[in-house]
């Protein structure tokens, strides 16, 4: 389940794909290009345009690593917050996020691992909860305003 929402009541509602089989990284940054339009057009607001693109790779990267790393995608929230957009996306996993060097034991470069500390970096606040259910939520929050 997806739910693409405005806490501040400007527009509010669904920002995006529904993704009723799974959520790909293309629907959430779609998501997350809505919400950030729809308040601009409502607000007057201006978008930082780097910040922009941050929160764009923070959406693709958690939702990446939700479908390689933790058993699929089970909700995504892309919320519009006072000075940015907060992304949150389930998994089914009860794994925590781990940063690997770029070099596995045996010497050899290590494709990936490069996702969760771009998330950290570019994020504002990164909160990773376990659900109740089993699997967890990260939630991100990128200044776009």
């Amino acid at each position: 389940m997806q739910h693409w929402t405005d806490p501040r009541g400007e527009p509010s509602g669904r920002h995006g794909p529904t993704c009723p089989d799974a959520c790909h990284p293309a629907d959430v940054r779609g998501a997350v290009r809505n919400a950030v339009a729809r308040r601009c057009m409502a607000t007057g607001a201006r978008c930082d345009e780097d910040g922009l693109a941050d929160a764009l790779l923070v959406a693709s990267e958690l939702t990446t690593n939700a479908i390689l790393h933790g058993g699929g995608v089970t909700e995504v929230d892309v919320d519009v917050v006072e000075h940015g957009v907060r992304v949150s996306v389930s998994d089914r996993s009860d794994r925590l996020p781990e940063v690997r060097g770029p070099l596995d034991a045996r010497g050899r470069r290590r494709l990936g691992g490069r996702g969760w500390p771009i998330v950290c970096r570019l994020a504002r606040d990164v909160r990773v909860t376990g659900l109740p259910t089993g699997g967890k939520r990260i939630t991100a929050e990128v200044d776009v305003f």
